[in-house]
């Protein structure tokens, strides 16, 4: 059957996540993981606080091990997936699934971007909010709009029919408050987040990370694994990894592509369930299902078989 596995990004991580896994798996969650973070990963999860976990720093990391940790026992009991792609951060976790980066490399690059992504929010005032009643246009209309008036603000994520995210400086996030109806949005939410990720204000942490990035050792993936940037299979994952932070996410037209390339099953795999939610959003016919636990896994690999 062809399937796609999906990974989340940040936003997904809560206090107590994770617990299953990490009595699995301490030989790459505990042993591997904190000599590389020099933390404690179960620790952060198991007990937080929610506000040490919520860290772009500390939750980058959690997510992708717990997430990764997962597709590992998902791996072992269920056929090779048909592609991959992940939300942001688990573009990474995707892409270490598909074999392009041990799960070590991964970690320590996902380690790097967060202190990057935490330093570049720290610069500036700076935020994202979600646009209700808006699509790819409008949503456009009013950022391009309020740029030609000298202000700093971007559409970041294009998560689904409905779902679209902006980010910029914090006065232009307000603006985009007060004038939204004027571009037929009904309303501007902001969200919980330190920093307008996916636009150029990261430019910084961008540039950060490539020091990283360049050191890595990248292999081709063993299945195609769609990219935020372009919203296509990635050829060169630097590159692409490179570009992301500073380019807005392109998930939703990553999930529609993948659908028209014969692809009919989606499975989330990690904390939460955000990108299966996505997926039902925009491929309706689809057929969706989740692994957020090890309980999880063996349904799911009969499902997919």
């Amino acid at each position: 059957m062809p399937y796609a596995v999906l990974f989340p990004g940040q936003g997904s991580q809560s206090v107590g996540m994770g617990a299953d896994v990490f009595a699995a798996r301490p030989d790459l969650l505990v042993d591997v993981a904190d000599d590389i973070l020099g933390w404690s990963l179960r620790d952060i999860c198991a007990v937080g606080p929610e506000e040490e976990l919520t860290r772009t720093d500390r939750a980058q990391p959690a997510l992708y091990a717990v997430a990764y940790a997962l597709w590992a026992a998902l791996r072992e009991a269920a056929p090779s997936p048909t592609a991959a792609a992940g939300h942001s951060l688990g573009e990474y976790t995707a892409l270490a699934a598909a074999g392009a980066l041990d799960f070590a490399t991964g970690l320590r690059l996902v380690a790097a971007r967060g202190e990057a992504m935490a330093r570049a929010a720290a610069a500036t005032d700076s935020g994202m909010a979600a646009l209700l009643g808006a699509d790819a246009a409008s949503a456009e209309e009013l950022t391009a709009t309020r740029r030609a008036e000298g202000g700093a603000l971007w559409v970041a994520n294009l998560n689904a029919p409905g779902q679209v995210v902006i980010a910029g400086d914090a006065t232009d996030i307000e603006w985009a408050g007060v004038n939204a109806r004027t571009f037929g949005i009904r309303r501007v939410v902001p969200l919980k987040v330190s920093g307008a990720f996916h636009t150029p204000l990261m430019a910084p942490a961008s540039d950060d990370l490539m020091v990283s990035l360049k050191e890595a050792d990248f292999s081709a993936p063993g299945f195609p694994v769609w990219g935020n940037a372009d919203a296509a299979p990635v050829v060169n994952p630097a590159d692409a990894l490179h570009r992301q932070l500073t380019s807005p996410v392109r998930f939703a037209e990553s999930l529609a592509a993948m659908a028209a390339a014969g692809i009919d099953t989606f499975v989330h795999v990690g904390p939460g369930d955000v990108t299966a939610g996505l997926a039902k959003r925009t491929v309706p016919e689809a057929t969706v299902h989740v692994v957020a636990t090890l309980d999880d896994v063996s349904d799911v690999a009969s499902a997919v078989q």
